[in-house]
């Protein structure tokens, strides 16, 4: 069973408000600081992008707080390829999966036809989504080419007052980033 988060309610109002608000947030993740937004706000996805010097081309992780906050993504899917999705999560494994009712923007999926996708256990993580009631985009906390945060002055040295919050906790005890699994093929990128 994951950790309690460490927000009170005045910090996850907050946040909520900001994210529906179309407003970027950096929060602690499994392993890293990320930053976030609400992925069908186009401006605001396209904001994290020029905060990272990111292209769009890329794409970006969804984050969510439970398989039903994704739900719609599995189930146009083979009932194969959902359970293989579903044996990773929650926790810190991202699966690749086929965007077959192209329901993602391409401003997160990129040039891909798949959608990367977290179900996780990190109590703030899981805090963010469920009070927004969507999956948030997330990403690295760190300019490209630059190390992720791994602390809050790190997110403040890169972002300073360019971000419109940030939520405070700690991180989960992971040493690096999620892995990346493709459920189709079960290849595995990072």
């Amino acid at each position: 069973m994951a950790a309690k988060s460490s927000l009170n309610p005045w910090q996850l109002h907050c946040a909520r408000r900001t994210v529906l608000a179309g407003g970027v947030i950096a929060y602690p993740t499994e392993a890293v600081w990320g930053l976030g937004c609400d992925p069908w706000n186009q401006d605001a996805v396209e904001r994290i992008l020029e905060l990272k010097q990111r292209p769009m081309e890329k794409g970006m992780i969804l984050v969510a707080a439970s398989v039903e906050q994704v739900r719609f993504l599995l189930d146009p899917l083979p009932r194969v390829l959902q359970w293989e999705a579903e044996q990773h999560w929650p926790g810190p494994i991202t699966c690749l999966v086929p965007d077959v009712l192209v329901q993602i923007p391409d401003w997160v999926r990129g040039r891909h036809s798949t959608i990367a996708v977290r179900v996780s256990d990190h109590p703030v993580v899981r805090d963010l989504c469920e009070a927004t009631g969507m999956p948030l985009v997330s990403t690295s906390c760190n300019p490209a080419g630059r190390q992720p945060a791994r602390n809050i002055w790190q997110v403040r040295r890169y972002f300073g007052n360019q971000l419109d919050r940030i939520v405070p906790g700690a991180l989960g005890g992971n040493r690096k980033p999620s892995r990346i699994i493709d459920i189709v093929t079960g290849k595995q990128f990072r």
